[in-house]
């Protein structure tokens, strides 16, 4: 499973493990952007009023791993060439309900330090306008506004500045650097380890797969699970009372427990506080024991944190070698909702 990237299909609706997409030539001209509910950092945008710069359209969402993993090169194509003339616009297309909310979207900005335009596109207006159907996705759009270069999941990352630098040299930048960016990122935007063998997994029944609970699912009700005894690789389950929803399931009533058998160097969970915004305890064990130094950027070394917020958060990062592990997690709170793991 080596040298390939991963990225999440919208028109699957999953996350798969695939080889990096890319184009280049003439793909036509670059939509409007319009549709969007609100931008952030910015006025409204127009293809007229981008007109003569180079652009960068990055279709993103904030719960995504592999959106998180590629921003940092983002980020640091939009300072590098801001002043040679590339506007860098990162399009807040939902794969979740709580992505919607402008709020949410603000705040997670804010959190992850994201200066450029980011058109808020609840509706995916701006996403069906580009027939879009990736997260993360790449479009490069000449001087003239026609798209010359997409790129499709993460990676690849020399040939996409390269092609800022073409652009940018045709539309009569002088003095440009001619080297690439050098990025070391930590905690969740770190690259992915060359050895994952565990999909992303959602925990709503409308596209939960390998729920091993010697219950079966229920949907839209609540119902007490046991958690599986001896789960498989990438199989998973619920312990307590929880009611499963088309994107998430619910813990009606605390404690409650979820475990999973992975393989990979990292877990993460995208989880959203009770509704009416408590904060939600939880405790995490690998193998049964705390994680200690293979606890995430979001969890103690005791396994201990806290959901305050709907986002994606790392509880386990392992510094040894990788292997079949058992992850289990607890929370002593109610209302805690979870959409999905996701791996690296």
């Amino acid at each position: 499973m080596k040298n390939l990237a991963f990225w999440c299909s919208a028109a699957a609706l999953i996350c798969g493990v695939v080889a990096i997409a890319s184009g280049a030539g003439d793909q036509g001209r670059m939509p409007e952007l319009d549709g969007a509910v609100g931008c952030l950092n910015s006025t409204p945008l127009s293809s007229k009023s981008l007109r003569g710069k180079v652009v960068l359209v990055n279709f993103w969402t904030y719960s995504c791993i592999n959106s998180l993993r590629e921003l940092p090169y983002i980020k640091a194509w939009a300072a590098k060439y801001k002043d040679a003339g590339l506007v860098v616009i990162g399009v807040h297309a939902p794969e979740f309900g709580f992505e919607k909310d402008p709020a949410n979207v603000r705040n997670a900005v804010s959190d992850l330090k994201v200066v450029f335009p980011v058109p808020i596109d609840s509706d995916h207006s701006i996403w069906s306008a580009f027939h879009n159907e990736y997260w993360p996705a790449d479009y490069l759009v000449d001087r003239s506004g026609r798209i010359r270069y997409h790129h499709f999941g993460e990676g690849d990352y020399e040939k996409s500045e390269r092609v800022i630098q073409e652009l940018l040299g045709e539309s009569g930048a002088s003095k440009l650097n001619g080297g690439l960016v050098r990025i070391t990122s930590a905690g969740a935007e770190a690259p992915p380890s060359e050895d994952v063998q565990s999909p992303e997994t959602y925990a709503g029944y409308k596209r939960a797969e390998n729920f091993a609970s010697p219950e079966q699912m229920a949907r839209d009700s609540g119902k007490t699970y046991n958690l599986p005894a001896r789960p498989a690789l990438n199989e998973w389950g619920f312990g307590g009372r929880w009611k499963a929803g088309p994107e998430s399931g619910t813990l009606e009533s605390a404690p409650g427990k979820i475990t999973f058998r992975f393989h990979a160097r990292d877990l993460h969970m995208v989880l959203g506080p009770a509704k009416n915004g408590t904060p939600v305890r939880f405790k995490v064990k690998l193998n049964g024991s705390a994680p200690g130094d293979n606890h995430g950027s979001d969890s103690g070394a005791d396994g201990t944190g806290e959901v305050r917020q709907p986002r994606m958060y790392q509880l386990i990062r392992q510094k040894g070698p990788i292997k079949d592990v058992t992850f289990e997690i607890e929370f002593l709170d109610p209302g805690i909702e979870v959409f999905s793991f996701t791996f690296g």
